[in-house]
């Protein structure tokens, strides 16, 4: 048995239908481990030592009453736990990268999934980028010139925020379209982070295929549909999950990322493939483990705890 923590947004307000992290517990309870969730920001350093304020828990799968808490304890998450799940959603700000340098503390003599230190490391549309060749024509800039530059040669393109999430943000801009200055300057009067314009892929109308890998390897994914006539399909804003096969192309993909994300402790990942293209590899609290259960009956999160467990017994 294990003792695990779960850094994670209120439980009590998860779809235990759709919320990954939700089947992460589920299946960890299942296979006879311990369980606590947690705010990040209980957090507290004291003397070296991290603690936070957290419940026990059991869950079960009965919206409305998927969970059972205990009373709240304070947890020394070096002594008393084994594991911790770092599932708090994005944004990607200060808050979540202090989180990440408080985890270092008591990782990995307590395993944290996946390795703050790289989590930090790994803005999720920037890691793409250290794989030639397997994304379509991006920059990544706060400079009007260069992104204005990029649309002129590219055409019709994409634009997001660096650090969005969840499709926050994410606008397509074709050839002829005049609103490019004025969107980087809305964006510069609310943040000084930089920009991703990215060429648009046709393809995003067939799907936005989400991959789920594990310790380096494929296990599955799902295709993300956007609605009529939009450029988003993320699941959060209307696109609609369906049943899809990897292609050798998205296998080519994981093949390329997979060692670099297994060497990195980069446990449980999604990646984002469009057509033939690579455009997110997403490590913070990435989604579409229940979806993929759904349509494919595999359970991402089983092979997610047999690494962990193997890595726990290793380092025993």
């Amino acid at each position: 048995m294990l003792k695990v923590a779960i850094q994670m947004d209120p439980l009590e307000a998860v779809n235990v239908e759709s919320d990954t992290t939700f089947l992460m517990a589920l299946t960890g309870q299942a296979r006879g481990h311990k369980l606590w969730v947690y705010d990040f920001r209980t957090l507290a350093l004291e003397d070296g030592r991290l603690f936070c304020r957290a419940r026990p828990v059991t869950v079960q799968r009965k919206q409305g009453d998927h969970a059972d808490f205990g009373p709240e304890q304070r947890l020394d998450l070096a002594e008393d736990v084994d594991v911790i799940l770092m599932r708090q959603d994005p944004p990607f700000d200060m808050a979540y990268v202090t989180a990440t340098y408080l985890l270092e503390r008591v990782h990995p003599q307590t395993l944290v999934v996946n390795n703050p230190a790289e989590v930090r490391s790994a803005p999720e549309k920037l890691i793409a980028t250290l794989f030639p060749g397997l994304q379509p024509p991006t920059l990544v800039s706060s400079d009007p010139e260069a992104l204005v530059d990029f649309h002129r040669r590219h055409g019709d393109v994409v634009l997001k925020p660096l650090h969005g999430a969840a499709g926050s943000g994410v606008v397509r801009l074709k050839a002829d379209d005049p609103n490019l200055e004025a969107l980087i300057e809305i964006h510069a009067e609310a943040s000084r982070d930089p920009l991703v314009i990215q060429k648009f892929i046709p393809a995003v109308s067939a799907g936005d295929k989400r991959i789920i890998l594990v310790d380096g390897e494929p296990v599955g994914a799902i295709n993300r549909i956007p609605a009529k006539d939009q450029v988003r399909s993320n699941l959060r804003v209307g696109g609609t999950a369906a049943p899809v096969e990897l292609t050798p192309r998205d296998l080519e993909i994981c093949a390329a990322i997979g060692p670099y994300l297994k060497e990195r402790g980069l446990i449980f990942v999604g990646i984002d493939v469009i057509g033939d293209y690579l455009t997110e590899i997403n490590v913070t609290s990435p989604t579409g483990a229940q979806q993929l259960l759904k349509f494919a009956g595999i359970d991402a999160t089983e092979r997610m705890w047999e690494v962990i467990e193997q890595r726990k017994t290793a380092a025993a």
